[in-house]
């Protein structure tokens, strides 16, 4: 017989938090980067409406390992996909809720330095005090020291918090900006 999963009061709440928190990110983000002639890259947004829903004049294509996604692109983040997209390839990459499914999430990471232009803008989003969640495999949560390992190789690195309430130094919720060297 299957375990019913219980989904208590606090972890609706910090889901509300966070989807809000993305969406927030995603939207001055967008403010900021979105123009005309940009090829932005979207990471697994299969289950939200991901970039294109804040990045209107863009050109937004998706990216998903999952060959049912329906993505422009179906790779997996954590390999060399050189055959499929060229170095240097994209202006802007949209990683959000992913580096937490990833396998290799270092290995992610270079992926995506490897397709941004020089002096490109990555975007990312990740959970740290937040239940285990699908698409499974859930492997990771990320610290600010531990997003600034990954993205080590990048500059002007920019992280925010999403602190959760009554519970310091437990971060529901990180989102990240950096520029590729």
């Amino acid at each position: 017989m299957k375990k019913e999963i219980i989904v208590s009061e606090l972890d609706i709440l910090h889901l509300a938090l966070l989807r809000k928190n993305v969406e927030s990110f995603l939207e001055s983000s967008a403010a900021r980067m979105d123009a005309p002639g940009k090829l932005l890259l979207d990471i697994a947004p299969q289950v939200h409406a991901g970039a294109k829903a804040f990045f209107k004049e863009a050109l937004v294509k998706t990216l998903d390992i999952d060959i049912n996604s329906g993505a422009d692109i179906v790779a997996d983040l954590c390999v060399n996909n050189q055959h499929i997209i060229p170095d240097s390839s994209f202006d802007i990459v949209v990683c959000t809720e992913v580096l937490e499914h990833t396998l290799q999430p270092f290995d992610a990471v270079n992926e995506i330095e490897r397709i941004l232009k020089p002096n490109g803008i990555c975007i990312v989003t990740t959970p740290c005090n937040f239940r285990i969640h699908g698409p499974l495999p859930d492997c990771w949560r990320f610290t600010e020291h531990g997003l600034k390992a990954l993205f080590k190789n990048f500059r002007d690195i920019k992280i925010d918090a999403l602190e959760t309430p009554d519970r310091d130094l437990f971060p529901i919720h990180y989102t990240l900006t950096a520029t590729k060297k």
